[in-house]
């Protein structure tokens, strides 16, 4: 997979003493949910616009004296910096940069067995005297193959 570890510390962009927009966070994993933060200088108590390609465009509403929305970035988002702009209804502008990442998600260990020598497993036990006799077995071949042939010689 490919991974973009780009992440730039972008604060609120303004346009004005009070126009801005905030994504938060400001660098996310594809697949991830953001929160938008705007204000429209003194027109606060109307909705307005937010745009990015990174998650389309949505509608911030009144919240507390902000405009506060949020977005879902699709999953199969490309990584980058996506801008991300703010239209409000008296006209003023402002934007922003959102950074979409697509890291490696962590994958599963490697299959090496299912633990049998793990603490309270009788699986290595079993293992372990089948071993012994395997071992003794063939020592007794090795001696008993050993006699025949000094036997057959003299």
């Amino acid at each position: 997979m490919i991974a973009a570890f780009v992440l730039i510390g972008a604060g609120p962009a303004r346009a004005g003493e009070n126009t801005f927009v905030e994504v938060t966070p400001n660098s996310v994993q594809a697949g991830s949910r953001v929160h938008i933060r705007a204000g429209c200088e003194n027109d606060n108590n109307r909705q307005a616009q937010v745009e990015s390609d990174a998650f389309g465009r949505v509608t911030v509403r009144p919240d507390n004296g902000f405009l506060t929305g949020s977005a879902t970035v699709p999953g199969d988002k490309q990584p980058g910096d996506y801008p991300v702009n703010l239209r409000c209804q008296n006209g003023n502008t402002a934007s922003t940069t959102l950074t979409v990442l697509n890291m490696a998600q962590p994958s599963k260990g490697p299959a090496t067995g299912g633990g049998g020598t793990a603490v309270g497993g009788r699986t290595g036990t079993v293992l372990l005297i089948g071993g012994v006799a395997v071992v003794t077995a063939a020592v007794a071949l090795g001696m008993a193959g050993g006699r025949r042939r000094t036997g057959a010689g003299s």
